[in-house]
């Protein structure tokens, strides 16, 4: 579990010191670049996580309109730094680019790290017993190239690259897992395609608005990769303004694999985005349905910039289409605080706490889950 606190935040306010301390914060949470400027935040962060011991990191957000033109879409660049006290590390960078008017829209994820991943088996209904802990070096490259074949409607080639190496699989002392499919590394390349439909204006802060996404993947050894598999994922979003501060959104989520597939690339349940609370992969398996519903007020009617959310969700895994079975369904919900940290962009710094039968999970992020 991994709590995350803003360094700077923390001291904002009377607390905050005179000198570069100060400027330094007032410029992260202070918006005063003009309407179609691009805009620039970094900020420090600071965690604790049992596998990790202390953990401290950057943060930074890049956003633009392309030409600098207010008619076309927010796209936005996140990236995210850290270290932690046990010589882990790792660089995450986030992209939703659209080109102007809309003819390009780019989207994607890229991810190294080396860091802990717990392993507690697969399937809908594995123990909570003592995870193994997996130790190893993680490349993700992940990519969508689409192009507008009418309003809102992109498609195009997807690729997505996934590297497991100098791999150890640490088994607890009392317990003993069965080593998965890739627990002593595993390289493999999915070439695809997706159909998106998108009509959302700020990817971070969707106040009004539809998502979809429709995709095929094939690993393949002709490609180079380790393993044969395939599959299909659905992503779907939908955002209702309940009032000028309030709305109500949900997500649908489908993971459909078949093949030999690897165990850090089946359906993972848990993280930031969708069953927050669960930690990522507690539950996992080729297959998985997922929903979750959130209302959020941005900001709340007393505050200019401080908002909150209430979520709830839930999933479940299975090793076929055909072998879901509803008493394996898990449950999350939780509360969350936001604090408008772009105020000429509408967006919001996030900080959500979900509970589970695990137990709570925490979360900061820029950008609302979905």
């Amino acid at each position: 579990m991994l709590v995350v606190l803003i360094a700077g935040l923390a001291t904002t306010g009377a607390h905050a010191q005179d000198g570069w301390v100060r400027r330094f914060i007032q410029k992260t949470i202070s918006d005063t670049t003009e309407p179609g400027k691009p805009s620039f935040r970094i900020y420090p962060t600071l965690g604790y996580a049992p596998e990790t011991s202390v953990e401290v990191g950057l943060s930074s957000l890049f956003l633009f309109q392309a030409k600098g033109d207010t008619v076309n879409r927010l796209s936005e660049i996140q990236a995210f730094t850290f270290f932690t006290f046990q010589s882990q590390y790792g660089i995450w960078l986030d992209n939703a680019i659209y080109g102007d008017q809309d003819k390009w829209f780019f989207l994607g994820r890229v991810r190294f790290q080396r860091f802990p991943l717990m392993y507690y088996g697969i399937g809908p209904d594995v123990p909570d017993k003592e995870p193994a802990l997996v130790d190893a070096n993680y490349i993700l490259v992940r990519q969508r190239i689409l192009r507008r074949i009418r309003k809102n409607l992109f498609f195009g080639p997807e690729v997505d690259y996934q590297q497991l190496y100098n791999t150890q699989f640490n088994q607890p002392e009392d317990y003993v897992h069965d080593e998965p499919l890739g627990s002593n590394g595993t390289r493999n390349l999915g070439l695809g395609a997706a159909l998106v439909y998108d009509n959302r204006h700020n990817v971070l802060n969707v106040r009004k608005g539809f998502f979809g996404e429709l995709s095929f993947l094939r690993y393949d050894k002709d490609f180079g990769s380790h393993h044969s598999f395939q599959g299909v994922n659905l992503d779907v979003r939908s955002f209702h303004p309940l009032k000028t501060r309030n709305v109500l959104a949900w997500q649908v989520y489908g993971f459909f694999f078949t093949g030999n597939v690897p165990f850090n690339q089946l359906a993972l349940m848990g993280g930031e985005m969708i069953m927050r609370g669960y930690y990522t992969g507690r539950y996992r398996d080729k297959n998985m349905i997922a929903a979750q519903v959130e209302h959020r007020w941005l900001p709340f009617s007393f505050s200019q910039r401080l908002g909150g959310a209430v979520f709830a969700g839930g999933a479940v895994v299975a090793p076929t289409i055909t072998g879901f079975n509803a008493k394996h369904i898990r449950p999350s919900g939780g509360v969350g605080l936001r604090y408008l940290l772009f105020r000429k962009k509408d967006i919001y710094l996030r900080l959500d706490v979900g509970f589970t039968e695990d137990g709570p999970g925490f979360y900061l992020f820029t950008g609302e889950a979905f």
